[in-house]
């Protein structure tokens, strides 16, 4: 017998998956490129069939099926696509499915049916196809579902830049700060190094931990991937089907690749990992010690700045020739910020300064005042 609260979940789902076949169907006829068109037609008919399951539902527990009604978020969210373009709602639509992607998980009643599986799938389905935003749907999706031609050298360029910037920045105001409160040379010295040691470690560790994690889940992910591939092996097939098309192959073909694909549970692991999850099992995100040696190390090379001259100097001197050698360090950071940004580098490496700078006075500034506050 169904209770009150079965038949409101039956209902909400329902509601659900209506919209969602609704914003596909809309999304299918804003699109431009055909076979991405059939695929979110595709999507739609999931849907619907997913919406049938839970009017069926309804119906055995003897409850009224309402009339069809889209909501305003919805409606807009089409009306938008038909305006400008699915490109310009595809990641709010994509936020939204990776959210409800797991919503059938813990629910009994889609338990022993397609429907975890399949929601799973069209949720990676939009990711893939939402990566390839400002691209085009065939060579950018290639690109970042077969995890080839990434963009890891900007990556690793902007992870050192920020990383020795965070360095330089935290130690130059911890630096100054201790100088505000009219600390002898050398209790500046130790603080200094202390707080290089104690930046670096904690960047090293959080590098450690982000990127374990990622290993982690990518290994999980993988898991439940390998669970489906034989679990539901044709639901796996049509995804995979349905990407080859995303990527502009007729369906006849996609469906052959598929096919041939999967007549091999360790190679249709691997091109699953690969094209449905953006994950090469082989690598899975790097090595994790390799991250966080690197962080420490370029975390210290920025720390390193400010320190420095209170090793060889003493009092005003050494506090000049230590704003001196930062200023000069956060000029080069903001320069090295231009391969990012495409700025020019005076105007990067200007405002790097002013901001380090500001920073460094307000700890200098607040150093000061407890300084005079204890000594007083």
């Amino acid at each position: 017998m169904a209770t009150e609260a079965d038949i409101a979940r039956s209902l909400e789902n329902w509601q659900d998956e209506i919209e969602s076949a609704f914003l596909y169907r809309a999304l299918a006829r804003a699109e431009k490129q055909p076979a991405l068109s059939l695929v979110y037609n595709k999507l739609a008919a999931t849907e619907e069939t997913h919406a049938q399951f839970w009017e069926n539902k309804l119906l055995s527990a003897g409850h009224r099926i309402p009339k069809r009604k889209i909501g305003w978020r919805t409606q807009m969210l089409a009306k938008l696509a038909t305006w400008f373009g699915p490109q310009f709602v595809l990641p709010t639509i994509n936020a939204m499915e990776q959210v409800d992607s797991h919503t059938y998980d813990m629910q009994t009643d889609t338990h022993n049916t397609a429907l975890p599986v399949q929601e799973r799938s069209h949720a990676r389905l939009l990711q893939a196809i939402t990566g390839s935003l400002g691209t085009g749907i065939e060579g950018g999706t290639i690109a970042q579902i077969e995890g080839r031609h990434r963009t890891a050298g900007g990556n690793t360029l902007r992870a050192a830049v920020l990383g020795a910037n965070d360095g330089l920045l935290s130690n130059l105001s911890l630096v100054m700060g201790v100088a505000g409160a009219n600390s002898s040379s050398q209790s500046i010295l130790v603080t200094g190094i202390a707080g290089l040691l104690a930046g670096a470690c904690s960047m090293a560790l959080g590098e450690w931990l982000s990127v374990q994690s990622s290993r982690e889940l990518y290994e999980r992910q993988i898991r439940i991937e390998s669970r489906e591939v034989e679990e539901v092996p044709e639901e796996e097939e049509e995804e995979l089907a349905l990407i080859y098309e995303a990527k502009g192959l007729p369906e006849t073909q996609a469906r052959a690749l598929a096919a041939r694909m999967m007549q091999n549970k360790s190679t249709a692991l691997d091109t699953l990992s690969r094209e449905e999850l953006g994950i090469d099992p082989e690598e899975l995100g790097g090595s994790a010690w390799e991250a966080a040696i690197a962080s420490f190390f370029l975390f210290a090379l920025g720390a390193i700045f400010p320190v420095a001259p209170f090793a060889i100097l003493k009092g005003f001197p050494a506090m000049c020739a230590s704003l001196l050698l930062s200023g000069l360090a956060l000029f080069l950071i903001g320069a090295g910020i231009t391969l990012l940004t495409g700025r020019s580098i005076l105007y990067s490496g200007t405002r790097q300064v002013i901001f380090g700078f500001a920073a460094a006075g307000i700890t200098f500034g607040i150093g000061h005042l407890i300084g005079v506050s204890i000594s007083g």
